[in-house]
């Protein structure tokens, strides 16, 4: 490659994905190298800033953040992620996080703040002028994951009765005070109650002498300060928001809710039910070898609990495996086919949950057909197996054994992975934390007893 075509790439690479400027930063930071570091960070989008806090080690950052954390851009601690964003936190002044607060849109600095311990988060409070202060104190009153958490307090509201040349003229005047991004201005009534919204690109493209009220589209949606931000996010998929008005107990308008909060949401949760899943609570790339094991090892114990009573099945049936070695061969392959079977319903149950799709309303419907489908594939793949099992042992009792199995454990592999997480639903508990485990042991120790126990009827009654 050419010097040429080397630098070329290089600009085409992130910074955190450069291993010579990571490495470069560490330096600086080990050398305490105060001038470096901020030669090596000027040029980069906040965005960019936070990918490098992300991929050095935390002992670097939190070098950085106590050298030239107050040269940063504020944008910049928006673009954390919350665990980074809490560990350095404590190392930046309170004067410049203070600033912060301020400066970023009120949903950001609610984010932000509400990383914050509560003995800096005094300080940085009595450093930050009183509507900051005032802004935060509301947005920290509301639970985290509710609307009221991500809510913007910025927004930009006209009366019915104003024509679009007025609307216009009053946000040229009132620049400093609009939020830095929005996509529509509420039309209210008297009483701040919302009656109807305009796009932008629509305002603008009207003329000066045309009533707002005239050209205001029905609010598709309202959403309340202490809604669950997986609710708000449904509702943006449902309606195809861009934004939706945040209201309180009488209607009044409070703010407004931002489609980039809610893509952060959806791959916040969407991530979250993957790990869960997985039997993990969390996973983030700064976590230390004892929180990832603390947070894993509880579904491992759980799952050791539940495969001693899988393995009870086994020894139930331990004569009947010393007189027929081939049993001890074949039934790892019915439970694991099952487990498999259930673990894929498990997935389109979880996802369906998450969505909204499948509801009390439904709910029969997946049943029969998440349950169809693994019968219909118990069938296939037990005519399968068991004709693999004459050609392997030439027994056609172990091959029958073995096909009536493979049908009744994909059945119910099928029936489980999807009123597994139903029932954990109903209960009120989280369908994706432990699903996979109890389904994992359905399907083993129904698969076990099933064939065992066939076995045992078929060659040995």
């Amino acid at each position: 490659m050419s010097i040429e075509e080397d630098a070329a790439e290089q600009t085409r690479k992130a910074p955190s994905e450069d291993a010579h400027f990571i490495v470069g930063i560490i330096g600086a930071a080990g050398d305490h190298d105060a001038p470096l570091l901020r030669r090596q960070l000027a040029a980069l989008h906040p965005a960019d800033i936070a990918d490098v806090f992300e991929h050095v080690p935390l002992e670097t950052a939190r070098t950085i953040a106590r050298m030239v954390g107050r040269e940063l851009p504020v944008e910049f601690l928006a673009e954390l992620s919350w665990e980074r964003r809490e560990e350095i936190l404590p190392h930046l002044p309170s004067d410049y996080v203070a600033r912060a607060l301020g400066e970023l849109d009120t949903d950001d600095a609610a984010a932000i703040a509400g990383d914050i311990d509560e003995k800096q988060l005094g300080r940085v409070l009595a450093a930050a002028d009183e509507d900051t202060r005032l802004a935060v104190e509301e947005a920290l009153s509301f639970d985290e994951e509710t609307a009221g958490r991500l809510m913007q307090r910025e927004y930009v509201a006209a009366p019915e009765g104003a024509m679009v040349g007025d609307v216009i003229d009053r946000m040229r005047l009132e620049a400093a005070e609009l939020p830095d991004v929005f996509f529509e201005i509420y039309v209210v009534d008297p009483m701040m109650r919302p009656v109807g919204a305009v796009n932008v690109s629509k305002l603008m493209r009207e003329k000066r002498d045309t009533p707002i009220a005239t050209i205001m589209a029905p609010v598709k949606a309202l959403i309340r300060p202490e809604m669950d931000q997986e609710e708000v996010a449904h509702t943006f998929q449902k309606y195809h928001l861009a934004s939706a008005p945040v209201v309180d107990e009488a209607g009044r308008l409070k703010g407004t809710v931002t489609v980039d909060d809610i893509v952060d949401v959806i791959s916040e949760e969407g991530e979250e039910d993957l790990l869960k899943l997985a039997g993990v609570s969390e996973a983030a790339q700064t976590d230390s070898v004892l929180k990832s094991v603390g947070a894993r090892a509880p579904w491992i114990f759980l799952n050791i609990g539940t495969a001693l009573i899988a393995s009870t099945v086994i020894s139930a049936f331990s004569d009947s495996i010393v007189e027929i070695v081939q049993l001890a061969v074949l039934m790892p392959v019915v439970a694991s086919m099952g487990g498999n079977v259930g673990n894929q319903t498990l997935a389109v149950a979880v996802r369906a949950l998450a969505s909204r799709d499948l509801t009390d309303a439904n709910a029969w419907r997946y049943v029969a057909r998440e349950g169809a489908t693994g019968l219909v594939q118990g069938v296939m793949f037990g005519l399968a197996l068991a004709a693999v099992a004459h050609l392997w042992f030439g027994n056609d009792g172990l091959a029958l054994a073995v096909g009536l199995a493979v049908v009744i454990n994909l059945s119910l592999g099928g029936l489980a992975g999807i009123t597994v997480p139903l029932v954990l639903a109903r209960i009120g508990a989280d369908p994706a934390v432990s699903s996979s485990v109890l389904v994992t042991f359905i399907t083993d120790a129904l698969g076990f007893l099933a064939f065992l126990g066939l076995a045992t009827l078929i060659l040995l009654a």
